[in-house]
């Protein structure tokens, strides 16, 4: 009787969650909801505050995730406060210390993107230029 193998046959890229692909925000939801574009509003910012998508860790990325959640959730919460609906302080006080202390892991700092063209593509650039005035 022959061993089963252990090698894993690649994953294909296409084989990937709409999450992971870039397609979804969030699983199983309908990206039209006002909470949604919220979500994906404030996911967006930080993203952007952190030099880019492709200058971000997938760990710095799952707490942008979370710290987006729990954004909404306090927005929603203040909202309700706001209208004169009660809330209880004691879980606002928790949300609140649950930002703080994934924004200090994140970082409040906003990072620039290197906009710098490389050495090829401001010579490139160059010779475009003279063939265009010629």
């Amino acid at each position: 009787m022959q061993a089963a193998s252990t090698k894993k046959a690649p994953r294909k890229a296409l084989a990937r969650s709409r999450v992971t692909n870039g397609a979804d925000v969030l699983p199983n939801t309908d990206g039209r909801s006002a909470v949604v574009r919220r979500f994906r509003d404030i996911l967006t910012a930080i993203t952007s505050d952190q030099g880019g998508m492709e200058r971000m860790s997938e760990c710095r990325l799952q707490l942008v995730r979370r710290f987006a959640a729990a954004a909404c959730l306090a927005e929603e919460m203040e909202a309700r406060l706001a209208r004169g609906e009660p809330i209880h302080i004691s879980e606002h006080a928790l949300l609140c210390s649950t930002l703080c202390r994934l924004v200090q892991r994140v970082g409040i700092n906003r990072i620039p993107r290197n906009i710098t063209p490389t050495l090829a593509e401001y010579l490139e650039g160059k010779v475009a230029e003279r063939e265009a005035a010629e």
